[in-house]
């Protein structure tokens, strides 16, 4: 049970991510809105991988791990383990060009992240919110555990 509640705190803050990326998209800082994105993966992945019992290194991305013990998941998330490895490895290539741009090149973040990469990373961040929050709730109804009536 308490992994299921760690993996559920960080939902919550991979949910105030995905949040806060669709403001900084509708502002039109798309640099940000990638960073925020590439949090909420990394917490959304780091949750699930808690919830059944799998450490994992301390790093960004840790698709590979999800996809070595993607057994240990339902079928139906097993399916979207490519789609969720994908998203992991896009979104931390542009985490530090989102930071920092192209520093050697006299690039600006704005230069190197634009609208189409603030809406791929949003679309991408929301659908592993989704798959993640709908396999911890599972979890968590299969365990018989309430969260005393918070959502995630």
């Amino acid at each position: 049970m308490r992994l299921i509640k760690l993996a559920e705190s960080y939902m919550r803050q991979a949910e105030a991510r995905l949040k806060n990326a669709e403001e900084a998209r509708a502002e039109r800082n798309y640099p940000y809105t990638v960073r925020l994105s590439q949090e909420c993966v990394e917490l959304c992945l780091k949750a699930v991988l808690k919830a059944v019992g799998i450490e994992y290194p301390k790093i960004h991305d840790v698709s590979d791990i999800l996809v070595d013990f993607k057994h240990r998941f339902p079928e139906w998330f097993q399916a979207e383990t490519g789609f969720l490895s994908e998203s992991s490895k896009i979104l931390v290539k542009k985490r530090e060009p989102s930071l920092y741009g192209g520093e050697e090149a006299f690039l600006s973040p704005e230069d190197i992240i634009g609208e189409g990469d603030a809406e791929d990373a949003t679309s991408r961040a929301r659908k592993t919110f989704e798959l993640c929050k709908r396999l911890l709730e599972e979890l968590r109804t299969h365990l018989g555990y309430s969260t005393g009536g918070r959502d995630l």
